[in-house]
């Protein structure tokens, strides 16, 4: 059998098949009936390759209670957490004590009433105040009269009407009378007594003589009250503290630092404090690291030092410190509450002219209630901050309920 007429036959099919698919041809194809070719499928359009957005008026943000910020740059840090207590500022505590024996005649404070430094807060009836005061009286009278006799002794010398012996004699008198007088004065100002009481005593009533103010020596609040009407203070294994004045504007955070991260401690520091059932944080910084270990816990004390303005922070509370180790700027940092997880990757809320649009963005450092945003965010754009929960439901609804 030839297999001539085989080849043949095969050689034409190819021919009319180049034919037909050859550029300029479609009417032969569809002559053939052979099915023209799919055209490929078209790129996606722009409205396609957008991103999600949530769409809301300020209405519904403001309804959402949705807050908003702009965010930008920021610190991050790695932070060591400590427990610690709150405490009063040692160089802020005034405990107010009596220097002379007497009764309190009166109290103007009491327990919690703000005070000023030099505000009366009691005061006290003291014969040995009234003896100082007296003595004070005596002697300053006594010395103008001899500074007068001095001066005119000197007049009558320096004009030859006296002899030179009864200047001096004057003169020395004068000095003895002037040493005296400031020995009263001195021992009034150990007492208590501030100088402009002591200018004004020659024209104080008499019953003032034995009376004595007892002054805050700094701004605060009494904190406690030793004594009542009537109660003898003084020597003799007498009461002698009145009032406790604190001065809480501000305070210190008491740490217990272990001996292992004692190294990673430095006077300084930046500490971020927060308490257990309050809302806010404060920072401070570190400004003792005792030099001692205790026998017991091995472990140091750190001081770190924070403003109280409000009063907020109250002595004795149980707080807890991130000291800060080490610290590095961010180009963008963001509320922690404004990342949220759609479809397994990190995405935050942007304000658009519609709402907020989703954008996928790629996290860094956490550092307590921020976090640091690698890449996807620049700085001055606004984010929804709180309650993205809300946006993140609406973006999961069907089309046909947006």
């Amino acid at each position: 059998m030839s297999f001539r007429p085989i080849i043949l036959v095969a050689v034409f099919a190819a021919g009319v098949a180049s034919a037909l698919w050859a550029p300029g041809v479609p009417a032969l194809r569809k002559a053939v009936g052979v099915a023209a070719e799919q055209p490929r499928q078209e790129a996606k359009t722009p409205e396609a390759q957008r991103p999600p957005v949530v769409r809301m008026d300020d209405e519904r943000i403001g309804l959402a209670k949705i807050e908003q910020v702009q965010v930008g740059p920021g610190s991050i840090a790695r932070r060591l957490l400590v427990p610690g207590t709150v405490a009063p500022d040692a160089d802020r505590v005034a405990h107010v004590s009596v220097k002379l024996s007497g009764t309190v005649a009166e109290l103007r404070k009491n327990i919690g009433d703000v005070v000023a430094q030099g505000e009366i807060l009691a005061s006290l009836e003291s014969r040995e105040v009234a003896d100082a005061k007296s003595e004070y009286l005596a002697a300053r009278l006594a010395n103008e009269l001899q500074q007068d006799l001095a001066g005119r002794d000197k007049l009558l010398w320096e004009g030859r009407a006296a002899p030179e012996l009864q200047y001096i004699r004057s003169r020395n008198a004068a000095a003895q009378t002037a040493m005296r007088l400031d020995i009263a004065r001195q021992k009034l100002l150990a007492l208590g007594v501030q100088e402009n009481e002591i200018a004004g005593l020659p024209q104080a009533p008499e019953i003032s003589l034995r009376s004595q103010n007892v002054r805050a020596p700094i701004s605060g609040r009494v904190a406690a009250r030793r004594v009542e009407l009537g109660t003898a203070v003084g020597r003799d294994n007498l009461e002698t503290e009145l009032f406790v004045i604190v001065d809480l504007s501000r305070v210190w955070v008491e740490l217990a630092v272990s001996s292992s991260d004692l190294p990673l401690i430095k006077e300084g520091q930046t500490v971020r404090i927060t308490g257990r059932g309050m809302p806010e944080t404060a920072f401070g910084k570190i400004v003792f690291v005792s030099p001692l270990l205790e026998k017991e816990t091995r472990s140091a004390r750190v001081v770190a030092a924070m403003d109280n303005p409000d009063g907020r922070w109250r002595p004795g509370s149980f707080v807890t410190a991130a000291i800060a180790l080490n610290e590095h700027r961010a180009d963008v940092v963001v509320p922690i509450g404004a990342l949220q997880t759609v479809d397994g990757r990190r995405v935050v809320f942007i304000r658009s002219k519609d709402g907020f649009e989703v954008r996928g963005v790629m996290p860094g450092e956490r550092d307590g209630e921020v976090i640091e945003i690698a890449s996807g965010l620049a700085a001055g754009e606004t984010i929804a901050a709180s309650n993205t929960f809300s946006l993140k439901a609406e973006l999961s609804k069907p089309r046909d309920e947006d």
